[in-house]
C-alpha cells in the first residue's frame, strides 16, 4: 500500500513538478505615453499558449501599429501602440482569445500620467475590465491577498520545503507543536523580509540563481531528513536554516510581483495583501499537513520511519530534477 501511494505521488509531482514556477497569470500592461492619449500595451502570455490573445481597446482607439512579438524562454510579450481619443478611466479593456481561453489568471495594470497605476486581477472566466475612476483599497487587499494564496498553492517548491521543515521539526517528540510553530515562524518572517525588500527594489538577487537555490535548499533538507542525525545542526536549529533558506524563498516570492506589478496608488495594501495571502496559503497547507498526519497510521504506528524515508527520496529526486533544470536554463 505504501509504495502504491509513493508511486502516485511521484507520478502527480513529476506532472506538476516541471512548471512549478510556470503557472504565472497573463499579464497586461497599458500604459499612456503623452498628453495625446497615445497608449503603448505590452501582453505577457505564458509561452504554452500557443495562440495569444490580442487586446481590446475601449471605442475611439485606433492602431498605430503591427503587433511585435518579442520570444524568451518562457514566455511571450506582445507590444503594440494606440490612439484613443480620450482617457481610459472608466472605459473597458478587454482580451480575445482565438481559441479557447486558458484556465489562466489575468493581471491587467493601466499606467496614467503623475504616476497613476490602476490594476486588478481577473479569473480564468473574465476577460474584461473597467478601468477605475478612482482605486478601491478594499478591493485591492482582496485581489493580492487570493493572487498571494493562489501562488504559494501552486507553488509546489515552496510546499515541499515547507513539508520538509515540517518532517525535521516534528522529528522530536518533545515540545514537537512548539518546534513546528518556531520553525514555520523563523521560515515566514525571514522570506517576509526578503519580499518586501525586493518587491521595493531595495535588495536584489539574479531570479534564475535563486529558483536554483531554492530547489538545492529542497535537496539539503532531503538529505538531512535521510541521515536522520540529531545531533546535526539542522535538526537541532531547525529554525535557524528556515530562516536562512526563507531569506532566499522570499525573492523567489518577489519574483512573481514584480512580474505582476503593485498599484502605486494602494501600493502598501497591495504588497501587505500578497504577503498575508501567502501565509494564509502556506498555514492552510500546514495544516491539511498537520490533519493528514493525524489521520494516517503511518505517522504514527511502527512504519513512520518508512513512511519518511520514502517521502524523502521522493523529494529529493524531484529537487534534484529541477536543481539540474534551472542550473542549465543559465546557458538557455
Amino acid at each position: 500500500m505504501l509504495r502504491t501511494l509513493v508511486l502516485y505521488a511521484c507520478i502527480v509531482c513529476f506532472s506538476l513538478g516541471a512548471a512549478a514556477h510556470d503557472a504565472r497569470p497573463i499579464s497586461l500592461e497599458v500604459a499612456q505615453v503623452d498628453a495625446a492619449f497615445h497608449y503603448t500595451t505590452r501582453l505577457k502570455v505564458p509561452d504554452a499558449i500557443d495562440r495569444p490573445p490580442s487586446v481590446l481597446m475601449p471605442e475611439g482607439c485606433q492602431t498605430a501599429d503591427e503587433r511585435t512579438l518579442i520570444q524568451a524562454p518562457a514566455s511571450i510579450t506582445i507590444r503594440q501602440r494606440f490612439q484613443c481619443a480620450h482617457s481610459l478611466q472608466g472605459q473597458e479593456l478587454g482580451l480575445k482569445f482565438p481559441g479557447s481561453n486558458p484556465s489562466l489568471s489575468t493581471v491587467v495594470r493601466v499606467l496614467l500620467p503623475g504616476d497613476v497605476v490602476y490594476s486588478s486581477i481577473l479569473p480564468p472566466s473574465e476577460t474584461r475590465w473597467t478601468v477605475p475612476e478612482q482605486e478601491d483599497a478594499l478591493k485591492v487587499a482582496g485581489q493580492y491577498v487570493w493572487l498571494g494564496v493562489e501562488h504559494i498553492w501552486l507553488g509546489i517548491d515552496h510546499l515541499l520545503f515547507v513539508l520538509c521543515l515540517l518532517f525535521v521539526a516534528a522529528h522530536v517528540p518533545e515540545k514537537r507543536w512548539q518546534r513546528i510553530l518556531i520553525t514555520i515562524t523563523g521560515f515566514t518572517i525571514a522570506h517576509s523580509i526578503t519580499l518586501v525588500l525586493s518587491t521595493l527594489d531595495l535588495l536584489y538577487l539574479p531570479i534564475p540563481a535563486v529558483e536554483a537555490v531554492i530547489a538545492l535548499s529542497i535537496v539539503f533538507l532531503a538529505l538531512e531528513i535521510l541521515r536522520d542525525d540529531p545531533a546535526s545542526w539542522t535538526y537541532r536549529y531547525p529554525v535557524s536554516v528556515a530562516a536562512s533558506f526563507g531569506l532566499l524563498h522570499g525573492f523567489g516570492f518577489a519574483s512573481v510581483l514584480r512580474d505582476i506589478g503593485l498599484p502605486q496608488t494602494e501600493l502598501p495594501v497591495a504588497l501587505l495583501s500578497f504577503n498575508v495571502g501567502v501565509e494564509v496559503g502556506q498555514i492552510l497547507f500546514v495544516l491539511a499537513v498537520i490533519a493528514l498526519g493525524r489521520l494516517s497510521s503511518n505517522l504514527v504506528s511502527g512504519r513512520a520511519l518508512q513512511f519518511r524515508v520514502a517521502a524523502s527520496y521522493l523529494v529529493g529526486i524531484l529537487a534534484t530534477f529541477w536543481l539540474i533544470d534551472r542550473t542549465l536554463s543559465f546557458w538557455v
